[in-house]
């Protein structure tokens, strides 16, 4: 997305909140923590191409204002040490919230949302479903996106050896492909899942 883009989103989602003047300088330090140097995969790239499935699905969001906030939150902090990523980043999106004047209500949605990120229980309700469906667009890209993605994780967990980091990768695949269903909303699930099956027994079968 194009900056102008990024900024009529961060706007919109706050304007549905109630809140007219969102905080630009949040917005700016956000986009410069998806720039960080340990980062391959959880980049302005990835948070660019989330916000776009975003804006071409929105319809389908009972609050899209809190699923626009929760996408932009949900990997602020990225630790490639750390097990509570989420949980930081979620509890960030709850200060941020708070010291906007949101309502108390909508906060913990958002931070709920934020840590359904963590994909170890399958979503419910129409918001988070949503948000997970474009959260795991990756595993249902074209071939040569789905490679890059591949390329750009293993370099954020380099330094795991491989004899450690390919049987963890493979298990974590292989939970995806096991679902029912990986994906929960029609048009998405109709867009995504055949490829998203596809790139994940590849995926396993070349580790």
């Amino acid at each position: 997305m194009t900056p102008e883009a990024l900024l009529a989103n961060w706007t919109e989602a706050w304007r549905a909140l109630g809140i007219e003047a969102p905080d630009l300088a949040l917005c700016a330090e956000l986009q410069r923590r998806y720039g960080e140097p340990q980062r391959h995969y959880h980049t302005m790239q990835h948070l660019g191409e989330c916000l776009a499935w975003f804006e071409r699905e929105k319809a389908l969001a009972e609050r899209p204002g809190e699923v626009a906030l929760a996408l932009w939150f949900h990997d602020a902090i990225y630790d490639v040490h750390a097990h509570d990523n989420e949980a930081r980043s979620a509890d960030w999106a709850r200060e941020a919230l708070r010291t906007a004047g949101a309502n108390e209500e909508a906060v913990e949605r958002i931070h709920a949302l934020v840590m359904a990120t963590r994909h170890d229980a399958v979503p419910e309700g129409r918001d988070a479903e949503l948000l997970i469906d474009i959260d795991l667009s990756i595993l249902g890209a074209e071939p040569a996106r789905f490679d890059e993605y591949e390329r750009q994780v293993h370099a954020e967990y380099a330094f795991v050896p491989d004899e450690v980091r390919m049987p963890r990768r493979r298990a974590i695949l292989q939970r995806f492909l096991d679902r029912e269903a990986i994906y929960a909303t029609p048009r998405m699930h109709a867009l995504l899942e055949a490829r998203a099956r596809t790139n994940l027994r590849h995926s396993i079968a070349a580790s």
